[in-house]
């Protein structure tokens, strides 16, 4: 086995994904050093740091953050035969900017695209905690676009895994299309869990829905679950998108249209921000009777993905 490769599935994606603190205590115990090892051999580097430090990080108490710390990190890579930057990079985004805050991304199920005001009312209402307690390892979505155009439902299939104990719900966003009317949208859940309390928006056309999982996660935990927005009450629709608060594993989504409204062209496309131009369009073919198209990202970033399609002139060209 060569050096600087995880040994374990769980360890190579937890150090795709994070948290910082899971990944670490996974690297641990796949090498299996022992904490005052550890602090020895990071010694013969040059590093001074206390057990009690070690301890804090991996159970997630504690982030590394004050520079000393973040050279600790790099000697740590070194000890436990990891890549470099691998334990690093979830604690320091790319390009070296910090993130807001020295913890799990708050609110990880937020969407950058819907309305901060109308958001903020929603959890409110709901006294969601500001942070979610879970990050997202894989996300299978499917669109259903009617005859009329508009967007009918979406399904979702999740896999998370808990960055703390205790985390029994998820709240899901959907945002119709103009026109939407939250009283109208149905919620239901389809795997390993069951609907909670839901909550509408009418002037922003944004629905938020509890799911209420069966049983307490405790960190490290990983959990599937399966839920679906019922629409069908807004306007045509052009696009489906899909914003990325904080990094994570895949994503899928894949779009299918009735056979009565055929786009003319799909496009594929990906954008830094809401505000951001749109960067990495790629032109995607509908498949023949099934009249769908996908896109697949294998380890999500901060952002927004999304298809765009266009219709032509006439209805049901193409």
């Amino acid at each position: 086995m060569a050096q600087n490769t995880p040994r374990s599935a769980e360890l190579a994606q937890l150090l795709e994904t994070g948290p910082f603190h899971l990944a670490l205590r996974s690297a641990l115990t796949e090498r299996g050093l022992a904490l005052t090892r550890v602090q020895h051999k990071l010694a013969q580097r040059g590093v001074t740091i206390g057990v009690t430090s070690l301890s804090y990080w991996q159970q997630g108490a504690r982030r590394p953050q004050r520079p000393e710390s973040l050279r600790a990190v790099r000697a740590l890579e070194e000890v436990l035969d990891l890549p470099a930057y691998s334990l690093h990079r979830l604690l320091v985004p790319e390009g070296g900017a910090r993130p807001e805050a020295d913890r799990p991304p708050a609110r990880s199920y937020r969407s950058p695209v819907a309305p901060a005001t109308a958001l903020q009312r929603l959890f409110d209402e709901l006294a969601a905690p500001a942070d979610g307690g879970l990050h997202t390892l894989g996300h299978h979505e499917r669109v259903r676009i009617g005859p009329g155009r508009q967007l009918l439902a979406r399904e979702s299939l999740r896999v998370v895994r808990a960055h703390r104990d205790g985390v029994d719900r998820y709240v899901a966003l959907h945002r119709g299309e103009a026109g939407c009317d939250p009283s109208r949208v149905r919620v239901r859940a389809a795997e390993n869990c069951r609907p909670g309390r839901v909550r509408g928006h009418a002037e922003a056309g944004v629905v938020a829905a509890e799911l209420l999982f069966d049983t307490r996660l405790r960190a490290g935990d990983t959990h599937v679950f399966g839920y679906v927005f019922e629409d069908g009450s807004g306007g045509p629709s052009a696009e489906y998108l899909r914003g990325f608060g904080s990094a994570g594993g895949q994503y899928v989504l894949q779009v299918r249209f009735d056979e009565a409204a055929v786009p003319v062209r799909c496009t594929r496309f990906a954008q830094a921000s809401a505000g951001a131009p749109r960067s990495g369009r790629q032109e995607l073919a509908l498949s023949g009777r099934h009249r769908a198209v996908h896109l697949v990202e294998q380890g999500v970033r901060p952002g927004i993905l999304g298809i765009a399609w266009d219709w032509g002139q006439s209805r049901g060209q193409g």
